[in-house]
Protein backbone atom coordinates (compact mmCIF):
# COMPACT_ATOMS: atom_id res chain seq x y z
CA UNK A 1 0.00 0.00 0.00
CA UNK A 2 0.61 3.60 -0.22
CA UNK A 3 1.56 5.12 3.26
CA UNK A 4 2.26 8.74 4.68
CA UNK A 5 3.99 9.40 7.65
CA UNK A 6 3.69 12.83 9.38
CA UNK A 7 6.60 13.27 11.48
CA UNK A 8 9.15 16.32 11.90
CA UNK A 9 11.71 14.12 13.85
CA UNK A 10 14.31 13.55 11.05
CA UNK A 11 15.98 10.78 13.18
CA UNK A 12 12.69 8.61 13.76
CA UNK A 13 11.20 10.21 10.33
CA UNK A 14 13.65 8.46 8.41
CA UNK A 15 14.33 5.43 10.12
CA UNK A 16 10.17 4.60 9.95
CA UNK A 17 10.27 5.53 6.20
CA UNK A 18 13.44 3.48 5.31
CA UNK A 19 11.91 0.33 7.13
CA UNK A 20 8.33 0.64 5.28
CA UNK A 21 9.68 1.09 1.96
CA UNK A 22 11.76 -1.91 2.57
CA UNK A 23 8.46 -3.57 3.43
CA UNK A 24 7.91 -3.25 0.41
CA UNK A 25 5.33 -0.25 0.58
CA UNK A 26 5.08 3.14 -1.46
CA UNK A 27 6.12 5.84 1.70
CA UNK A 28 6.00 9.84 1.03
CA UNK A 29 7.63 11.58 4.64
CA UNK A 30 6.14 15.03 5.52
CA UNK A 31 7.18 16.73 8.94
CA UNK A 32 4.12 19.40 9.36
CA UNK A 33 0.07 19.36 8.80
CA UNK A 34 0.40 22.06 6.10
CA UNK A 35 2.04 19.20 4.03
CA UNK A 36 0.20 16.51 5.27
CA UNK A 37 -2.79 18.59 4.24
CA UNK A 38 -1.75 18.97 1.01
CA UNK A 39 -1.01 15.77 0.16
CA UNK A 40 -3.64 13.76 1.63
CA UNK A 41 -6.17 16.12 -0.86
CA UNK A 42 -3.77 14.75 -4.04
CA UNK A 43 -3.10 10.72 -2.86
CA UNK A 44 -5.45 8.26 -1.63
CA UNK A 45 -3.09 7.21 1.03
CA UNK A 46 -3.65 2.84 2.44
CA UNK A 47 -2.40 4.17 6.01
CA UNK A 48 -1.58 6.90 7.57
CA UNK A 49 1.30 7.18 10.13
CA UNK A 50 0.67 10.21 12.75
CA UNK A 51 2.83 12.16 15.20
CA UNK A 52 0.91 13.77 17.58
CA UNK A 53 3.34 17.22 18.66
CA UNK A 54 4.14 18.70 15.23
CA UNK A 55 5.56 22.33 14.64
CA UNK A 56 2.49 23.94 13.14
CA UNK A 57 -0.02 22.29 15.44
CA UNK A 58 -1.67 19.30 16.96
CA UNK A 59 -2.13 15.47 14.85
CA UNK A 60 -5.52 15.27 16.98
CA UNK A 61 -6.65 18.21 14.96
CA UNK A 62 -5.63 17.17 11.84
CA UNK A 63 -6.91 13.75 12.06
CA UNK A 64 -10.53 15.43 13.23
CA UNK A 65 -10.47 17.10 10.45
CA UNK A 66 -10.18 14.18 8.45
CA UNK A 67 -12.47 12.33 9.83
CA UNK A 68 -14.96 15.09 9.17
CA UNK A 69 -14.49 15.09 5.58
CA UNK A 70 -14.97 12.18 5.66
CA UNK A 71 -12.00 10.82 5.04
CA UNK A 72 -11.95 7.05 6.14
CA UNK A 73 -8.02 6.19 5.43
CA UNK A 74 -6.64 4.29 8.49
CA UNK A 75 -4.76 6.22 10.98
CA UNK A 76 -1.92 4.84 13.55
CA UNK A 77 -0.80 7.28 16.00
CA UNK A 78 3.33 7.58 16.98
CA UNK A 79 3.70 9.72 19.31
CA UNK A 80 5.38 10.15 22.91
CA UNK A 81 2.60 10.66 24.71
CA UNK A 82 2.09 8.03 27.10
CA UNK A 83 -0.69 8.82 29.48
CA UNK A 84 -4.08 7.34 29.40
CA UNK A 85 -6.09 9.68 28.51
CA UNK A 86 -3.77 10.78 25.65
CA UNK A 87 -4.65 6.98 24.45
CA UNK A 88 -8.43 7.50 24.75
CA UNK A 89 -8.51 11.04 22.60
CA UNK A 90 -6.32 9.30 19.98
CA UNK A 91 -8.83 6.83 19.79
CA UNK A 92 -11.35 8.81 20.17
CA UNK A 93 -10.99 11.13 17.40
CA UNK A 94 -10.96 8.65 14.63
CA UNK A 95 -7.29 6.56 15.16
CA UNK A 96 -7.19 2.74 14.22
CA UNK A 97 -4.23 2.04 16.25
CA UNK A 98 -2.31 4.30 18.78
CA UNK A 99 1.99 3.45 19.44
CA UNK A 100 4.25 4.89 22.34
CA UNK A 101 7.55 5.68 21.25
CA UNK A 102 10.13 4.86 21.61
CA UNK A 103 8.72 1.29 19.52
CA UNK A 104 10.06 -1.73 17.86
CA UNK A 105 9.89 -1.52 14.01
CA UNK A 106 9.12 -5.23 14.18
CA UNK A 107 6.02 -4.05 16.15
CA UNK A 108 5.22 -1.14 13.70
CA UNK A 109 5.04 -3.84 10.89
CA UNK A 110 2.71 -6.24 12.48
CA UNK A 111 0.20 -3.12 13.43
CA UNK A 112 0.46 -1.75 9.96
CA UNK A 113 -0.83 -4.90 8.38
CA UNK A 114 -3.49 -5.65 11.32
CA UNK A 115 -5.19 -2.44 10.44
CA UNK A 116 -5.02 -3.44 7.24
CA UNK A 117 -6.27 -7.05 7.28
CA UNK A 118 -9.15 -5.25 9.51
CA UNK A 119 -10.02 -2.99 6.58
CA UNK A 120 -10.18 -5.66 4.18
CA UNK A 121 -12.17 -7.64 6.51
CA UNK A 122 -9.70 -10.64 6.60
CA UNK A 123 -8.69 -10.95 10.29
CA UNK A 124 -6.32 -13.75 9.15
CA UNK A 125 -2.56 -13.17 8.52
CA UNK A 126 -2.89 -16.10 6.06
CA UNK A 127 -5.14 -15.57 2.44
CA UNK A 128 -5.98 -18.45 0.64
CA UNK A 129 -7.12 -18.31 -2.67
CA UNK A 130 -7.10 -21.61 -4.45
CA UNK A 131 -4.26 -23.26 -4.55
CA UNK A 132 -2.48 -19.90 -3.66
CA UNK A 133 -1.76 -19.35 -0.18
CA UNK A 134 -0.43 -15.94 0.88
CA UNK A 135 1.06 -14.65 3.92
CA UNK A 136 1.13 -11.32 4.93
CA UNK A 137 3.43 -10.75 7.93
CA UNK A 138 6.17 -12.96 6.26
CA UNK A 139 5.68 -12.14 2.47
CA UNK A 140 5.46 -15.03 1.35
CA UNK A 141 3.74 -16.95 -1.23
CA UNK A 142 2.94 -20.23 -2.14
CA UNK A 143 1.32 -21.70 -5.39
CA UNK A 144 0.14 -25.55 -5.63
CA UNK A 145 2.46 -25.99 -2.12
CA UNK A 146 5.78 -24.65 -3.51
CA UNK A 147 7.30 -21.09 -2.84
CA UNK A 148 6.88 -18.28 -5.24
CA UNK A 149 9.61 -15.41 -4.51
CA UNK A 150 8.48 -12.17 -5.68
CA UNK A 151 10.21 -8.77 -6.33
CA UNK A 152 9.47 -6.27 -3.62
CA UNK A 153 6.94 -4.16 -6.41
CA UNK A 154 5.72 -7.32 -7.46
CA UNK A 155 4.56 -7.40 -3.77
CA UNK A 156 3.09 -4.39 -3.67
CA UNK A 157 0.98 -4.59 -6.61
CA UNK A 158 -0.24 -8.22 -4.74
CA UNK A 159 -0.40 -6.30 -1.36
CA UNK A 160 -3.11 -4.25 -3.42
CA UNK A 161 -5.23 -6.67 -5.31
CA UNK A 162 -6.09 -8.84 -1.85
CA UNK A 163 -7.54 -6.08 -0.10
CA UNK A 164 -10.67 -6.49 -1.84
CA UNK A 165 -10.83 -9.65 -3.75
CA UNK A 166 -12.81 -9.77 -6.88
CA UNK A 167 -12.75 -5.72 -6.73
CA UNK A 168 -11.27 -3.85 -9.41
CA UNK A 169 -8.51 -1.84 -8.54
CA UNK A 170 -7.59 1.37 -11.10
CA UNK A 171 -4.25 1.60 -12.72
CA UNK A 172 -3.66 4.79 -11.35
CA UNK A 173 -3.55 3.59 -7.58
CA UNK A 174 -1.81 1.29 -8.47
CA UNK A 175 0.81 3.33 -9.88
CA UNK A 176 0.18 5.00 -6.75
CA UNK A 177 0.96 2.40 -4.46
CA UNK A 178 4.11 1.35 -6.48
CA UNK A 179 5.67 4.51 -6.54
CA UNK A 180 6.33 7.72 -3.76
CA UNK A 181 7.02 11.25 -5.13
CA UNK A 182 9.82 12.22 -7.27
CA UNK A 183 9.63 8.16 -8.49
CA UNK A 184 9.52 8.26 -12.24
CA UNK A 185 6.64 6.15 -13.79
CA UNK A 186 6.49 4.61 -17.67
CA UNK A 187 3.75 4.52 -19.55
CA UNK A 188 3.57 0.82 -18.95
CA UNK A 189 4.98 0.23 -15.96
CA UNK A 190 1.95 -1.49 -13.99
CA UNK A 191 1.15 -3.57 -17.31
CA UNK A 192 4.51 -4.73 -16.75
CA UNK A 193 4.20 -5.92 -12.96
CA UNK A 194 0.75 -7.72 -13.61
CA UNK A 195 2.35 -9.09 -16.19
CA UNK A 196 5.39 -10.39 -14.23
CA UNK A 197 2.27 -11.80 -11.48
CA UNK A 198 0.85 -13.19 -13.87
CA UNK A 199 4.26 -15.32 -15.04
CA UNK A 200 4.25 -16.24 -11.60
CA UNK A 201 0.93 -16.80 -9.73
CA UNK A 202 -1.23 -18.12 -12.85
CA UNK A 203 -2.04 -15.99 -16.03
CA UNK A 204 -5.43 -16.70 -15.70
CA UNK A 205 -5.19 -15.20 -11.43
CA UNK A 206 -5.64 -11.39 -12.28
CA UNK A 207 -8.42 -10.44 -14.61
CA UNK A 208 -8.58 -6.94 -16.71
CA UNK A 209 -11.07 -4.54 -16.46
CA UNK A 210 -10.47 -3.28 -19.91
CA UNK A 211 -9.56 0.86 -19.66
CA UNK A 212 -10.57 0.23 -15.99
CA UNK A 213 -8.06 -1.41 -14.03
CA UNK A 214 -7.24 -5.49 -12.65
CA UNK A 215 -8.90 -7.56 -9.86
CA UNK A 216 -7.52 -10.84 -8.12
CA UNK A 217 -9.78 -13.88 -8.44
CA UNK A 218 -12.65 -14.59 -5.53
CA UNK A 219 -11.47 -16.62 -2.82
Amino acid sequence: MRILVVEDDDTIGSAVRDHIAAGPHAVDWVKNLVDAEEVTSAVQYGLILLDLQLPDGSGIDFLKRLRRKPDETPVIILTARDQISDRIEGLNSGADDYLVKPFNLGELTARILAVARRYAGSPQPTLRFADLEIDQPQRRVRLAGKDVILTGREWAVLDLLITRPGAIVSKDKIEEALYAFGSEIESNTVEVYVSRLRKKIGKDRIKTARGVGYCLGER
